[in-house]
C-alpha cells in the first residue's frame, strides 16, 4: 500500500482489526527497533499501521530516514485504512498484554476534543486501553529503490553477516568503515568488515546447484546497524528461502516473505582490502580453538586491567605457544598450550579482545595463525570448512 494520490482516502478514517496479541506483539517488536530515541521530527517517533480490508492483513512500518523497517501479518480487517501511533508506548503496552485476542480501533477525533488527532483503542480480555495517534498523512513513506533485483540465497547472507558485523567499526568519523562491503564473485557472496586495526573477509557459496547469474552484480557497503537488523530479521527464515536485493546510487532494499528492510548507502570507496593481506609467511602455527579461546578468556581478566594486550611466544623447538599477560602493579598470566608450529620461534602481542572475537565466529575445531614478523599483520584462518580470512594487527612492546 503505498500513500500516493489515489490512495488518501485511507487516511483519517475509521479502523478496525482483530488480531493476536503475540503476532501484534511480535511485529511490533521488529520494526520499532528503526523507531529513534530522539526523532528530529515528531511523527518518526510513531509507528504507521496499514489494515488492508482487501488482503485481510496489517503493515507495520517504522523509519527514521536512514534504515526502515516494515512487516506484514493477517488480521481480520473491517475497513482499509492506515493511522499512526506512538511506538515506545504502544509496543510497551502490547508486550505487557497477557496472550489472546486484541482488538484494535482508531478514529479521528474533532479538533476541540484532541487537537485534530486520532484516538486509538485496543480492547482485550484484561481490559480497554487508549492512546493517541496522528494522522497516516504526516507519515514519511519508504524510499523506492530502482535498482534492478538480485535474488540471493538468506543462508548465505546469515552466514556471512554472523562472521563480519563484529569487525565494522563502531566510530561514525570513519564513515565507509561502519558498514560491511558485500560483492558478489561467481557462485556467492563475499563480506568484508574492517575498523582498521582487524579486518575479516568471508566468502559464502550456495546451497544449491544453481549456475552464475547473468543479472547484475552486487558491490556494496552498508551501514552495520542496518545488517544487524537484518541478521534479525533473517534467523526466522524458512530453509531455502531468497531475499530480492536492489540498490541505486543512495539506497538497498532487501525484501523477503512479508518482511522489508531499507537503508541508506554509505558513501566513499571501500579499502582495497584484499591487497592488504599477505601471500607468503614465514611462519605458521595451528591450535586448537576452543582450547585458545578458553586460554584467552582466562587471560583476559589479567588484560582488563592494564591495557587489553597479551603476548604470544611461539617456541618452535617444544611446540608450544605459550600466552603471558602482565598487568604492572596488578598482577601477571602464563598459560602454555601444545601447538603445530612451523618456522623459528617468536615473540608477537595483540589486542587480545580482538584475537577472541575472532575465535569466536570461526566454525572450526582448529585454527591456523600465519606470521612474518612482530611488527606485520598476522593471519587467522580455520582449519577446513568455512572460508574465512581474519586479519589482525599486532601491538608493539615497549621493551
Amino acid at each position: 500500500m503505498s500513500f500516493d494520490s489515489t490512495a488518501t482516502e485511507i487516511f483519517d478514517k475509521q479502523m478496525k482489526l482483530t488480531c493476536s496479541q503475540s503476532d501484534l506483539n511480535a511485529h511490533l517488536s521488529s520494526v520499532s527497533r528503526a523507531v529513534p530515541s530522539r526523532p528530529a521530527h515528531p511523527i518518526l517517533g510513531n509507528v504507521l499501521l496499514e489494515a488492508d480490508e482487501a488482503a485481510q492483513t496489517v503493515k507495520l512500518t517504522a523509519f527514521d530516514h536512514s534504515l526502515g523497517l516494515q512487516a506484514s501479518f493477517p488480521a481480520q480487517v473491517s475497513e482499509t485504512s492506515a493511522v499512526a501511533l506512538p511506538a515506545r508506548l504502544l509496543n510497551d503496552l502490547v508486550a505487557r498484554l497477557p496472550e489472546g485476542e486484541l482488538t484494535l480501533s482508531c478514529a479521528p477525533v474533532e479538533a476541540d476534543k484532541l487537537e485534530g488527532g486520532v484516538l486509538g483503542t485496543i480492547v482485550h480480555t484484561s481490559g480497554r486501553y487508549q492512546l493517541r495517534g496522528t494522522s497516516a498523512k504526516e507519515f514519511p513513506e519508504l524510499p523506492a529503490v530502482a535498482g534492478e533485483p538480485i535474488d540471493l540465497e538468506a543462508a548465505m547472507l546469515a552466514e556471512g553477516l554472523a562472521a563480519t558485523l563484529f569487525a565494522a567499526s563502531p566510530d561514525e568519523t570513519k564513515q565507509v568503515l561502519t558498514g560491511v562491503h558485500l560483492t558478489q564473485p561467481e557462485g556467492g557472496l563475499e563480506f568484508a568488515a574492517t575498523d582498521g586495526h582487524r579486518l575479516v573477509v568471508v566468502e559464502t557459496t550456495s546451497e544449491e546447484d544453481v549456475p552464475p547469474s547473468a543479472g547484475p552484480t552486487l558491490a556494496v557497503t552498508i551501514p552495520a546497524r542496518a545488517l544487524r537488523e537484518l541478521e534479525r530479521m533473517l534467523s526466522s527464515c524458512e530453509p531455502g528461502e531468497r531475499v530480492m536485493f536492489r540498490a541505486d546510487d543512495r539506497q538497498v532494499v532487501f525484501e523477503f516473505g512479508n518482511r522489508r528492510l531499507t537503508s541508506r548507502k554509505l558513501d566513499g570507496a571501500y579499502p582495497a582490502y584484499r591487497q592488504l593481506i599477505p601471500q607468503q609467511f614465514e611462519r605458521r602455527l595451528t591450535v586448537d580453538r576452543r582450547r585458545l579461546q578458553s586460554s584467552l578468556e582466562v587471560a583476559s581478566v589479567m588484560a582488563d586491567q592494564k591495557n587489553n594486550i597479551v603476548k604470544f611466544s611461539l617456541d618452535s623447538a617444544g611446540q608450544e605457544l605459550s600466552l603471558s599477560v602482565d598487568a604492572q602493579d596488578v598482577g601477571n598470566a602464563r598459560e602454555s598450550l601444545p601447538a603445530q608450529i612451523t618456522g623459528e620461534s617468536m615473540d608477537i602481542a595483540f589486542n587480545i579482545r580482538y584475537l577472541m572475537d575472532g575465535l569466536k565466529v570461526l566454525q572450526a575445531s582448529e585454527v591456523q595463525i600465519q606470521l612474518n614478523s612482530s611488527t606485520q599483520p598476522a593471519i587467522v584462518t580455520p582449519v577446513g570448512g568455512q572460508k574465512l580470512t581474519y586479519l589482525v594487527m599486532p601491538v608493539q612492546l615497549r621493551k
